[in-house]
């Protein structure tokens, strides 16, 4: 699998995008806090795409809250590379920039629902641990908190 630094607003992410947020705001409504093209384009955040070959295999991004604190966003596998390790991939990427940036530490937020039990026991798998709402989230019965200490 190819990971590359690439531009949530470029035509060959539109689809996969749209999905992704017509996904999760139909499960959580005004919760969704996944970021659009332009708040993935923000300079706070590094976006990437997975490739198989030459299919979009998903994205995921970056955010950089302070010097030592990071965020994983938007991580999404297409539809067709369920199953494939495309998630697992991306994650490991994400965790590795963080590291190379020196974060202390590696934040999301995600979901509560069925929808995002897989993401879950991904991130868990990972080292993630439940954690308290951070930056400027707001819990919810719509989202959980997770975080990576990445200081070991």
């Amino acid at each position: 699998m190819d990971i590359r630094q690439d531009d949530p607003k470029a035509p060959h992410v539109a689809g996969l995008l749209a999905h992704h947020l017509e996904e999760l705001r139909s499960v959580m409504g005004e919760h969704a806090q996944a970021l659009d093209a332009s708040g993935l384009s923000a300079p706070a955040v590094t976006f990437w795409t997975a490739w198989q070959g030459d299919v979009l295999a998903g994205f995921g991004a970056l955010k950089q809250l302070d010097a030592t604190h990071g965020e994983a966003k938007s991580m999404r596998a297409a539809p067709a590379a369920r199953g494939t390790g495309v998630g697992r991939t991306i994650l490991h990427h994400i965790v590795a920039e963080a590291r190379e940036r020196g974060y202390a530490r590696l934040s999301l937020e995600t979901g509560t629902a069925p929808l995002h039990a897989p993401a879950v026991a991904l991130y868990r798998s990972a080292g993630f641990v439940p954690c308290e709402p951070f930056a400027d989230y707001q819990a919810s019965p719509h989202n959980q908190f997770m975080r990576l200490d990445l200081s070991r």
